[in-house]
């Protein structure tokens, strides 16, 4: 495999990667997807290793950003070989995508909303957890862009995707609002959650240019806007 670098992963450095350079022994395919039906400490080993890849990166994005990162500068800055991040991450932007993406399922692991959580509420919760790590607000930022350009197959699908479902979320919690009397009625869910992710997005967004800006309670004002 050569990088954008022009820098050649050999055998020996998939090897030494964890994975050979040639499909798998034991490797079976089926359905257009590998199954592995051997060697299966070693295929634990490789998820392991990559989730490894991957917290080391969130703490380096957590300090710095994403801004004028190449793979291999990324690689040195979290004490993994170039060949290493290759052999799990084809590109750039496909380890920037897993990176947050894997920040992000970490964070909602650990501070979950529950069913019965306003959406206004849930949208704030998210926005004052990720000011908490200026280094990924600055990271979505970039993909978010990045995902804008022809090329960004991997980065356009991640966020299509992802707005789908926030926006989906939201939408089925102010359903459920509107039920229950909580929140006007003569508003439409769906059009009210698209704007609220829209909001908050660009809300970040000013709040990495802008510091002093109260987002909590610019968010919050959602709440007094969408009250009976």
């Amino acid at each position: 495999m050569t990088s954008a670098g022009g820098d050649r992963e050999t055998e020996t450095e998939r090897e030494s990667a964890g994975k050979p350079a040639g499909k798998a022994a034991g490797t079976k395919e089926k359905g257009g997807q590998a199954s592995v039906l051997g060697r299966p400490g070693k295929y634990a080993k490789g998820v392991a290793r990559r989730q490894e890849i991957l917290d080391r990166a969130i703490e380096v994005f957590r300090e710095r950003g994403a801004d004028g990162t190449s793979l291999r500068r990324i690689g040195e800055a979290i004490g993994v070989s170039h060949a290493a991040l290759l052999h799990y991450f084809d590109s750039r932007e496909e380890l920037l995508v897993a990176v947050y993406e894997h920040a992000e399922g970490k964070r909602n692991g650990t501070a979950g909303a529950g069913l019965a959580d306003s959406a206004v509420g849930v949208i704030v919760r998210s926005a004052m957890l990720n000011v908490e790590v200026p280094g990924l607000v600055q990271l979505y930022s970039t993909l978010v862009a990045a995902s804008l350009e022809a090329h960004s197959q991997i980065g356009r699908d991640f966020f299509t995707g992802r707005f789908d479902r926030v926006r989906g979320d939201l939408e089925r919690r102010l359903r459920v609002e509107q039920d229950e009397g909580r929140i006007r009625g003569d508003v439409d869910p769906g059009l009210v959650a698209a704007l609220i992710v829209g909001a908050s997005d660009g809300l970040q967004i000013q709040w990495l240019l802008e510091p002093d800006l109260d987002l909590q309670r610019t968010l919050e004002t959602f709440a007094v806007l969408l009250a009976p």
